[in-house]
């Protein structure tokens, strides 16, 4: 699934280009949002993000395009990966900025893991 933002003036750090910490936000929420569409009616809550590096400094006014793709299901988890690509103003084409993989668990009301449907689409691994 691709979902887009625009970096605006209230996103950037103190030197004038988007914040790592708004990005990690926008990549869970945007991650979030796909998994809670493919696993409509399941609490899915982040359970980890792994290596956090940013490529390159995004400009003000870029647009970016969060790319998310499921990876893998296991019985109360699943991982997608996700791929950002920035397109900043006057430029010819976008560019990647980041890349990570989420972990997002399913649990119940009480917060104890709960088992996710299996979707056919994902590579399966036991956990």
């Amino acid at each position: 699934m691709n979902t887009y933002t625009i970096v605006r003036p209230e996103h950037l750090n103190h030197h004038g280009y988007l914040f790592g910490g708004q990005l990690l936000k926008w990549v869970d929420e945007n991650a979030w949002l796909t998994a809670a569409r493919d696993f409509q009616g399941y609490v899915l809550v982040t359970r980890a993000m792994d290596r956090i590096e940013f490529a390159t400094r995004v400009a003000n006014g870029s647009i970016l395009r969060f790319s998310i793709l499921p990876e893998r299901q296991g019985s109360t988890s699943v991982t997608y990966g996700v791929e950002v690509f920035a397109d900043e103003p006057g430029a010819a084409r976008e560019k990647r900025v980041f890349s990570t993989r989420v972990v997002f668990v399913c649990v119940d009301k009480s917060g104890k893991k709960r088992r996710l449907p299996k979707k056919e689409s994902y590579r399966s691994r036991v956990e």
